[in-house]
């Protein structure tokens, strides 16, 4: 800012005083009446004027400081009237006042754009003094969800409802907490917490209160309606080959009592039959048992099973499906008395949704083959691997294979890897896939 005239202005006052001065210490020296009138005329005219001067300045000043104290910002300094000192300082004011202006507006810009998504939010938010109980700010949700109309005080909770204002107000929530309220015509399921902060000297606490009610009810659908297509999921993988080693038996026992001779009847291959389906019906209804509370199974019904054993009732359960597609399925054994510790019926469960995803991947290829395949590691472990010629997984999806109800067929659920997944780590083993595009895919199951 500049002050150059106020200097030279104030310059000239001192100087002529001065001079004043100087005329009547002359006067009285002299001595000249003349010079002494003179002089104390002079001096006092140009005190009066010094004294003016620089009150003038002080008046502006404190003029200004005063509406600061007021918080009045609207006023404005005249710019084109008085001395060029006076119109720098004014200059000067006008811009300290349009500057706190912008700062004020773009807060308050600020807070009514805080104010909207704190409206908007579907969480109940209360913040008041805690000396006096006035409440400084309460959004819509929180009045909804306390089923209250606007109030100014807490107060109003405490005769309205004394119980609620004791577990709201009175009580200290640390961490957030789940809570019951007891309402007026229903208890509300809800999670609270608060914090008191320090502004203006003043104490305030802020309530923050979240309404689970609905989202436990609508999580609880959610997950039923999730068990129940996991459920139906597996229960299809395990009827369809059941349906259709079914459908073969009762093709050969019908042909047989047509035509005997050229029919014979293998009873051996029918009480085989028969007994996979009897075997696959109850290990789906163990199944179904498990898989209920499949996240707290502690203990399985763990047996040592031949894998050959294993091999011969996965083959005679999905032999007519393999067939009726025309992909042709191998079973590869190193050791025919190999044995594994496993639980039989979960283990059938994951291989046949395995084997159900190769023969997918191998639609329309030819020369389409799967192989299913057993080996003992030189550190003990066993390796039980499914591998197919198909068109493979994707780069970009194979990460993503495992997670719960993804997949990239229309008619898939995406239940089938995530629950075998599952089942591997209730087995304390693994499951890994090896996939190229366009190649195949190989699974291994890792015990």
């Amino acid at each position: 800012m500049n002050y150059k005239s106020y200097r030279i202005t104030l310059a000239f006052h001192v100087l002529g005083l001065l001079i004043s001065l100087l005329v009547l210490a002359f006067g009285i020296v002299s001595p000249n009446t003349y010079a002494i009138v003179g002089g104390i005329f002079l001096t006092l005219l140009l005190v009066y004027r010094l004294y003016h001067f620089v009150l003038k300045r002080f008046v502006e000043m404190d003029d200004f400081f005063e509406s600061v104290k007021y918080r009045d910002f609207s006023r404005w300094f005249s710019e084109e009237h008085g001395s060029q000192d006076i119109r720098e300082l004014h200059k000067g004011f006008n811009l300290v006042n349009k500057t706190i202006k912008s700062i004020d507006s773009e807060r308050e810009a600020q807070f009514l754009y805080l104010q909207k998504i704190l409206e908007m939010v579907n969480i109940g938010i209360i913040a008041y003094n805690v000396e006096s109980g006035e409440v400084l700010w309460a959004n819509d949700s929180i009045l909804k969800t306390l089923d209250f109309p606007s109030f100014k005080n807490i107060n109003f909770v405490e005769k309205r409802h004394p119980q609620l204002y004791d577990e709201l107000f009175e009580t200290y929530h640390s961490n957030t907490a789940s809570v019951t309220l007891e309402m007026k015509q229903e208890t509300l399921k809800v999670l609270i917490s608060d914090t008191v902060f320090e502004m203006e000297a003043n104490s305030f606490k802020l309530i923050v209160l979240q309404n689970i009610e609905e989202t436990l009810n609508q999580n609880e659908s959610d997950a039923w309606k999730k068990l129940l297509s996991v459920m139906t999921h597996e229960i299809m993988n395990s009827i369809a080959p059941i349906s259709s080693l079914a459908e073969t038996l009762e093709t050969n026992i019908q042909n047989n009592l047509n035509n005997p001779q050229e029919n014979p009847l293998d009873i051996e291959d029918l009480d085989s039959g028969i007994k996979t389906i009897k075997r696959r019906s109850e290990g789906l209804l163990k199944f179904a048992k498990t898989y209920r509370s499949l996240n707290k199974v502690t203990h399985l019904n763990l047996a040592s099973v031949k894998i050959a054993e294993l091999f011969k009732n996965i083959q005679n359960l999905m032999q007519p499906s393999m067939e009726s597609s025309g992909i042709k399925i191998d079973f590869s054994l190193d050791n025919p008395d190999l044995e594994i510790k496993i639980d039989t019926y979960l283990i059938e469960q994951v291989l046949i949704n395995l084997l159900l995803n190769a023969i997918d991947a191998c639609q329309n290829k030819d020369n389409a083959l799967i192989q299913i395949s057993a080996q003992k590691k030189i550190n003990g472990n066993i390796i039980i691997k499914v591998a197919d010629n198909g068109k493979g997984i994707p780069e970009e999806i194979k990460d993503s294979v495992f997670v719960p109800f993804f997949s990239t067929k229309k008619t898939g659920s995406g239940i089938g890897l995530s629950l075998s997944k599952q089942i591997m780590l209730l087995h304390k083993g693994r499951i890994q896939i090896k996939s190229a595009e366009g190649t195949g895919t190989v699974i291994s199951l890792l015990f």
